[in-house]
């Protein structure tokens, strides 16, 4: 069974409108594949406020309501998906960033994917391209 640490990029899109979202779709196949038990998900623990983040910038910027965003919340959390805490992957995860040029947030999932043997999957794709080569990333457009 596949094992996908998922990048907030991915669940977003899960809730924000699709007609604004690339790759809305490849998305939500993952959620029913989720759903299904046909895939294992797993988060660090800053996902859920790199979410949050993302639906408060989506209601500033008016693409949904404040109470879509607080509605997608509640969904999110609905889906139970495993986390990891940030804590002992600190260290990894500064060692990408400064190697690779990544922002901590994004080495913190790749230091993730690598500890818990799974692949990072992310709607980012220039993270993607930037590290697929040497750690377990793959892009959602590709899946």
């Amino acid at each position: 069974m596949t094992r996908y640490v998922l990048d907030a990029s991915v669940a977003a899109k899960w809730y924000l409108p699709p007609s604004d979202e690339p790759l809305s779709a490849e998305a939500a196949s993952l959620l029913q594949q989720y759903a299904a038990g046909n895939c294992r998900l797993l988060v660090p623990d800053v996902f859920w406020i790199e979410a949050a983040n993302t639906l408060w910038k989506s209601v500033q910027r008016g693409k949904i309501s404040r109470t879509a965003s607080e509605t997608a919340i509640e969904a999110l959390q609905r889906t139970q998906i495993p986390t990891a805490p940030s804590l002992p992957l600190l260290r990894e995860a500064l060692q990408i960033a400064a190697d690779y040029r990544r922002p901590v947030y994004d080495a913190l999932y790749v230091a993730l994917a690598v500890a818990s043997n799974a692949v990072l999957l992310t709607a980012d794709e220039r993270l993607a391209n930037a590290l697929a080569a040497r750690f377990p990333i793959r892009w959602l457009g590709a899946v």
